[in-house]
Formats: C-alpha cells, sequence, structure tokens
C-alpha cells in the first residue's frame, strides 16, 4: 500500500469539548467499577482501554490520550445498573465483545432444535452473554482470559469449546503506519486489539454437514445523527463476486439509509440509531478493513480484522433455513432503532462486526481471528486525508449516506 506522508504526530492537548454519550471515559470507568471488577489497560501515550472479565473479557471503552476525556463504547448502565440478567440478550454494551456463529439457520448456536426463528425462540447462549471469563493474567497493557462450555446448535450437533481471548493496546503510530499513514500533527488515537482463539475441546471433528462454529467480533459505539459506517468492497462483475451488500437481515434497509458508491468502492451506512437494520459484506467482496465517522463528535474510527485469503465457507447468520448455510458474511454493520413501530431500541449505538471463516477443527485444533479498532480525533483536514487513504472516503461528504 502507497504511504500517506503527514506530519510528524506530537501529543498535544485537544481542547475541543466532547459531545456527550454515556459520558467521560473517568465517568465511565467509575460507574462500571461500582457493579462489576474493570480492569484499564494503559498505553505510554495516556490512552486507555476498560475491560470486563464478568462480560467475556470485555472492551467497554476506551479513550485517546492527549486530554480528551471522551469515552468511545456505548455502555448500557440501566441493565448493569439492576445488577440483573434478562431473557434472550445482556445488552451489556462495549466496543469488543465475544460471541460465536452462527446466529440464525439449522446450524444456529442462537436456537434450539425444532425452535421458530423469532425473538421468542432466539436465545444468546449463557457462555457468550451471562456467564464470565476467567482472568488468566494481565499487566498494565494486556489482559488474558480463557473459558471451557458445550454448546448444542439447532440441529443437536454438541460442540466442546475451549476459548482464549487476549486484549491488549497496540502503539496506533505503528499500526497507521502499517496501513501507510504517516500520523498527523495533532491527531490523538487508541488502539486496541483483541486475539480470540477457539479449541475443538471434545472428541469428534466439527464437520459441515452438522454444523460449524465461527468467531464473532461485535463493537458496539455511541451513536449520533450525524454518524456514518465505512465499508470498502472489492469491487467487480456480480456474476462473480456476488452481490455486494446484503440488507435482509432486519427487513430491506431504506435507500436514504444506504448508498453503494461504485466509483469509491465504498459502502456507507446511516448510523444514527433511528431505524433497525443491518448490512452484511461476504468474503469475495470484503476487505480486513472498516470504519465510521462521527461528524459531530469529529470521530474517526479505523476496524481491521483476520481476512484469509482463500476462505470461502462463512457462516450464514438469516434467520430461516437456508440452502446455504456457509454464503454468508465476513464485515456487518448493525444500526440500533425501534423493532416495531412506536417501540424502543436497546439504545442508542451501532455496530461494527467482523467473523471468522467457518470452522471445521479436528479434535485439540485451534483457530483464531484477530479484531482491531483504533479511534482517532484530531484536525479534520488530518482525519480526512486518513479516511481517504485507508478507506476510499472523503469525510466532507458524510454528514449523511447520499452521494
Amino acid at each position: 500500500m502507497k504511504r500517506l506522508l503527514l506530519p510528524t504526530l506530537v501529543l498535544a492537548a485537544c481542547h475541543s469539548p466532547p459531545e456527550r454519550g454515556n459520558g467521560t471515559f473517568a465517568s465511565d470507568v467509575e460507574f462500571l467499577r461500582e457493579h462489576v471488577q474493570t480492569l484499564v489497560l494503559t498505553s505510554p501515550t495516556g490512552a486507555k482501554v476498560a475491560v470486563v472479565p464478568a462480560y467475556q473479557g470485555r472492551v467497554m471503552t476506551s479513550m485517546v490520550g492527549g486530554g480528551r476525556p471522551d469515552s468511545f463504547g456505548w455502555i448500557n448502565r440501566d441493565l448493569i445498573a439492576s445488577g440483573k440478567f434478562v431473557e434472550h440478550i445482556n445488552v451489556f454494551g462495549g466496543e469488543d465483545r465475544f460471541w460465536l456463529g452462527p446466529e440464525g439457520g439449522q446450524f444456529s448456536v442462537f436456537f434450539k432444535p425444532g425452535s421458530k426463528f423469532d425473538l421468542t425462540d432466539w436465545q444468546t447462549p449463557a457462555p457468550i452473554d451471562s456467564e464470565p471469563f476467567e482472568l488468566v493474567d494481565s499487566t498494565a497493557d494486556s489482559a488474558r482470559f480463557r473459558q471451557q462450555f458445550d454448546l448444542t446448535n439447532r440441529s443437536g450437533t454438541r460442540f466442546r469449546v475451549a476459548v482464549g481471548r487476549e486484549v491488549r493496546i497496540r502503539d496506533a503510530n505503528e499500526v497507521l503506519t502499517r496501513l501507510g499513514v504517516e500520523p498527523a500533527v495533532g491527531v490523538h488515537a487508541v488502539c486496541f486489539e483483541t486475539v480470540n482463539t477457539v479449541q475443538n475441546a471434545g472428541q469428534n471433528a466439527w464437520q459441515k454437514d452438522s454444523g460449524l462454529l465461527s468467531i464473532w467480533i461485535l463493537g458496539m459505539f455511541n451513536a449520533s445523527p450525524a454518524s456514518t459506517v465505512l465499508v470498502p468492497f472489492v469491487n467487480g462483475p456480480e456474476r462473480y463476486h456476488g452481490p455486494v451488500v446484503n440488507d435482509e437481515y432486519f427487513g430491506k434497509v431504506p435507500a436514504d439509509r444506504l448508498y453503494v458508491d461504485q466509483d469509491r468502492s465504498l459502502i456507507t451506512f446511516r448510523a444514527d440509531a433511528r431505524h433497525r437494520g443491518k448490512i452484511g459484506v461476504g468474503p469475495k467482496r470484503a476487505k480486513p478493513v472498516m470504519g465510521s465517522w462521527d461528524a459531530a463528535r469529529g470521530v474517526l474510527t479505523l476496524v481491521e480484522f483476520t481476512l484469509p485469503v482463500d476462505a470461502r465457507d462463512y457462516v450464514n447468520s438469516l434467520w430461516k433455513l437456508q440452502d446455504e448455510p456457509y454464503a454468508g458474511d465476513v464485515v456487518n454493520s448493525y444500526n440500533d432503532g425501534p423493532s416495531t413501530p412506536g417501540g424502543l431500541g436497546f439504545g442508542n449505538f451501532y455496530e461494527l462486526e467482523s467473523s471468522s471463516p467457518a470452522l471445521a477443527l479436528a479434535p485439540g485444533a485451534i483457530a483464531t481471528h484477530t479484531h482491531r479498532t483504533t479511534h482517532l480525533v484530531g484536525p479534520r483536514p488530518a482525519l480526512a486525508a486518513i479516511a481517504q487513504h485507508v478507506l476510499g472516503a472523503e469525510l466532507n461528504a458524510l454528514t449523511s449516506p447520499q452521494p
């Protein structure tokens, strides 16, 4: 990738007042520690990441260094403060949570054998929802977790699963340099990644005809009326690459919320938490990076993830019996909103998600999926140059997804 040259980074304080999401990073950590054990990882630049072992080693939120106190992860304060678990899913929030796919289809691990594909029967498995991961060890800038559990899919196949998970802060300058970008004057960043491993801890091989699992990482971020998800894609004829975007998860996404820019090879998706919708991009279209731009708060987010070159089998999470259970998506983005007219959504958030290929693992075999998140704040021209170089996005045109 050709390198974009910008001035050298300096750690000058950013004096722009934060737009309020859940609050500042400090107030969010204070709140979390009132209710649950919370680790705070710190980088030499002052960037910080809050991690909760009880929520499967979840990254709850983060902040950049340089004096700006914004908290980037969406946190469900009401649910956490209640101290209770609820049916179907416990939406605690967080910027990076560990899940397993598929969610829908005959091989789903969210529906019991014989159940219907509706919200009444849908249930997030407890090991990735309400049960803690064991904290193995931690340092100033990393934490490692593990867990082992059993799952049964809708077809009755049982899995014995061993999970390993490491959360670590990365040097944002190094990450940007690897992306071909020299950090700019006044730009401040936080970068963290999770390294997620799944092992077949059982006696039988995991096989396609009885169902496979996938590693699924989801990040929940504070939405604003001017938030836009940015998903680059591989251009080319549909007969070979398939459709550019899948927007059928919760009903077709309205045209004023989703735009495919063929010239820029970029999908833009409105992320304002006002209309429930989800999009996906398959393995012949996906690139190993996506992001978002919050024009109201001036926050550019980049998400990178493992994307094996030749992998084509990805689990299909559509809520129906499937003719092609391994024709699923690599990249997903969800925008929250009411599920029924006049109803309420889960909260003021949108999601950026990545998945591993379907895991056909022999007994004892291990697969790994890495998911990396970088938030950048600073002078808009510098952020615009980074967005253009990494995502192919023109920030000045992104007050909404319209071209």
